[in-house]
């Protein structure tokens, strides 16, 4: 939960890309890229709630074309799964799990709902699809859960997937894997090493990744906290998916802390991609949703906070809690 930095006037010298990002044109897609006919994401784990429990973590539930995908689980270990409960979505048919990155807000859940979900199917969250760095060894304020979690999991007979470069998991779904970092979006805590190679360097969370996913109306984004940056993340997606307008941002973009120049440039850049809905939850902040809503233009039901049990839907847009709206 580190400041936001990213000074405008090095924007073209800022060119910190993350050595296993680069394989970027080896991944685009040979022919037209596959687009998904139909897309729901329901929030399940962030902070503001008028039904559920709301806690500082992010989860949400994919349902692309018929597939379900888990992204991130919950900062506390049942949050995720008595959310899921009160809003009667059934998770036992959930194989794949997406995790953003190492933090404990997005990874506590894993367990408790591999080994609850697997009683009843044994592949229930079986797969968990990770960026490369997500298990390195970290010192600091923030230590790294994932080092032991990654054999309690494994030991329930699941298994991780690591990721270096962006990949269709689904028809129309892409994993970006970690994200070159063109722009200096310093959005992560400070303090903390990471190491690579031997070596004890800033972590700057290499490992950080989110969901894209490809539909006639554009592209349409999940992150959990955008470590890598929103504008880094959409305009990698851009460039190895296809350059089309962003019909739609959902998720953690860890602007909360982001002054109102900050912003203004996000904002700027967002209106460059020509996004259209923006569904702010965790940790983009209240102000910050509200901040980009006025300078992009967009209204209350186009650019808004997300609460547990909050909705993007391809056909229908975005609906949120009524603390929300």
């Amino acid at each position: 939960m580190g400041l936001l930095r990213f000074p405008l006037a090095s924007l073209a010298l800022a060119f910190l890309l993350t050595p296993c990002a680069l394989a970027q044109s080896s991944s685009a897609p040979p022919g037209p890229p596959a687009e998904l006919h139909s897309l729901k994401v329901t929030l399940l784990s962030t902070m503001l709630a008028d039904q559920g429990i709301g806690e500082w973590g992010f989860a949400a539930l994919v349902e692309a074309d018929g597939q379900e995908i888990l992204f991130d689980t919950g900062a506390r270990p049942s949050t995720v799964l008595e959310n899921a409960k009160d809003l009667k979505i059934d998770l036992r048919g959930v194989q794949d799990v997406i995790l953003s990155h190492f933090h404990e807000d997005h990874t506590t859940g894993l367990l408790t709902l591999r080994r609850e979900l697997s009683k009843n199917n044994s592949a229930a969250l079986s797969r968990v699809h990770v960026g490369k760095g997500i298990f390195f060894e970290r010192r600091g304020p923030d230590h790294n859960p994932m080092m032991a979690m990654k054999k309690s999991y494994e030991a329930t007979g699941g298994r991780f997937v690591e990721h270096d470069q962006p990949e269709e998991i689904l028809p129309g779904v892409w994993l970006t894997g970690p994200v070159p970092r063109v722009y200096p979006e310093k959005n992560y805590p400070a303090g903390v090493e990471v190491r690579r190679d031997g070596q004890w360097v800033e972590d700057n969370l290499p490992e950080d990744q989110s969901l894209v996913f490809n539909t006639s109306d554009g592209l349409v984004l999940l992150a959990g906290c955008g470590h890598a940056g929103i504008i880094n993340t959409l305009d990698y997606a851009r460039h190895f998916l296809r350059p089309a307008p962003v019909h739609a941002a959902i998720g953690g973009f860890h602007l909360y802390n982001a002054n109102d120049e900050q912003l203004d440039w996000t904002a700027d850049k967002l209106k460059e991609f020509r996004i259209a809905q923006i569904l702010g939850a965790h940790c983009t902040g209240i102000e910050s949703v509200y901040h980009l809503r006025q300078r992009l233009g967009l209204n209350r039901r186009t650019c808004v906070v997300g609460t547990v049990g909050a909705t993007f839907d391809l056909r229908d847009g975005i609906h949120t809690g009524r603390i929300a709206q």
